[in-house]
Parts: structure tokens; C-alpha cells; sequence
């Protein structure tokens, strides 16, 4: 059998999420009191529930068309099923304090410390420890996070995407608009808010599977992130 590490957030009301966008609202839209025509059941129990959030809520994955006005038309739908079932690895960079960058030599060095070689069409997720560490804190929002130059790198080794336990691929107002940028201008992505990355390091390869909803000219999607060990 195989084994299946699930790299998803929980997704719930009041959850946190990045800066201005909306907040995550979970109601009921309808019981099966309701269905059934009881009016004194005494109980309230969900058939249907109604969510309010954003394609980039939790464990999500981004479009091309995110990335930049001049990627419009790029959006989650139009992109092709294989970036998002993968072969994939995992980089520990758990010593990253917040708000630290990740240079590209340091991926290097990672590479050879794990002794894997990344592969054109690769996942390559980034292990900082960063949810463990202050997820519900106020340093939530300070992840270490990828340079330019970093993200440039992954794009010359042809990955399809790399992953990220922080709620940006690079560092607020230091890094991460270009790292949008460059993910765009070389045609790969990222994902945001990914869990149990520690499960991954020093265990080498594995299929990384994380499927987006066909969202019609969507900017991203919220994912069901797995990595598989056969």
C-alpha cells in the first residue's frame, strides 16, 4: 500500500489568511431538518454549507495570470493538468529564522546535502518548519522566503512548481513580487500554506499530487496537496 502525507491546511472560518484578502466565512445553507420538513427536531444538521473565501484560502496554488497584468489570460483553467501531478523532493531549510531569504546557492548546497538532483517538471517544496513554528502567532506573516535569483534558479532547472509552508513564496516587500514576477515570465508556479513538510526531508523522491478546481479564468485555486511514497 502506499504511503499518503497529506500537505493541506485545514480550511475553516477565521482562519488566517494573507493581508486584504477576505476572510473565510463557513454557514449553513440548508439541514436536512430542513429537507425533511421537521420543525421540532431539536437538532440542526448540515446538509449543504455555503463558503465565502478567496482561491488563494490555505494550502492553494497559483496561476500564471496571478503573477502579472502582463499574464492575463494564464488562469488556473487553462493550465495544464500535468504541473500539478509531479515528481517531487523536499529541501530542509528549517533552520531559517523569520523573514530570512533563501539564496540559490543555498538550494544548491540543499540538493547535494539530500543527494537528489532536480528534474525538469519537478515539485520542489521548500521545508522551513515555518507552520510548526508560528502558525496563530504574530509571526505568522514573517516566513523566511525565495530571492529573485533563487526563484530564477529553479526556473532554469525546469521544475514545474515549487511549495512553500509560508503564506508567500518570498518575503513581503523585500522579494516576493519578483518572485511572482519571474514565476510568470517562465511559465512555472508555486503553492502557498502547505503543511507536514518535516514528514518529506531526507526520505528522497516521491509523487507529488495537488490537483486545482477548474475555476473558469481563475487566478488560483485551493489544492489538496499529497506527496506519495510507493
Amino acid at each position: 500500500m502506499p504511503e499518503i502525507i497529506d500537505l493541506s491546511q485545514e480550511i475553516y472560518a477565521g482562519m488566517p489568511v494573507y493581508k486584504s484578502l477576505p476572510s473565510v466565512q463557513i454557514g449553513i445553507h440548508a439541514t436536512h431538518e430542513q429537507w425533511d420538513g421537521l420543525t421540532d427536531a431539536g437538532t440542526t444538521t448540515p446538509s449543504v454549507l455555503n463558503l465565502n473565501m478567496s482561491e488563494h484560502t490555505g494550502t492553494h496554488v497559483d496561476a500564471l495570470n496571478h503573477m502579472g497584468r502582463e499574464f492575463a489570460g494564464q488562469s488556473i483553467d487553462t493550465m495544464p493538468l500535468s504541473m500539478f501531478y509531479t515528481e517531487g523532493l523536499c529541501l530542509d531549510f528549517s533552520h531559517k529564522g523569520f523573514r530570512e531569504l533563501i539564496e540559490a546557492e543555498e538550494l544548491e548546497a540543499a540538493c547535494r546535502a539530500a543527494q537528489v538532483t532536480i528534474q525538469p517538471g519537478d515539485t520542489v517544496l521548500i521545508h522551513t518548519d515555518h507552520y510548526r513554528k508560528a502558525y496563530h502567532t504574530e509571526n505568522w506573516g514573517h516566513g523566511p522566503g525565495l530571492t529573485a535569483g533563487a526563484t530564477r534558479w529553479l526556473g532554469h532547472q525546469g521544475v514545474s512548481a515549487f511549495g512553500v509552508e509560508t503564506m508567500s513564496p518570498g518575503v513581503p516587500k523585500v522579494s516576493n513580487t519578483e518572485v511572482h514576477r519571474i514565476c510568470g515570465e517562465m511559465g512555472f508556479t508555486h503553492y502557498e500554506n502547505m503543511i507536514n513538510l518535516h514528514l518529506l526531508v531526507g526520505r528522497g523522491r516521491f509523487r507529488f499530487i495537488a490537483l486545482p478546481l477548474r475555476i473558469r479564468g481563475g487566478t488560483g485555486s485551493p489544492v489538496r496537496a499529497v506527496a506519495v511514497f510507493e
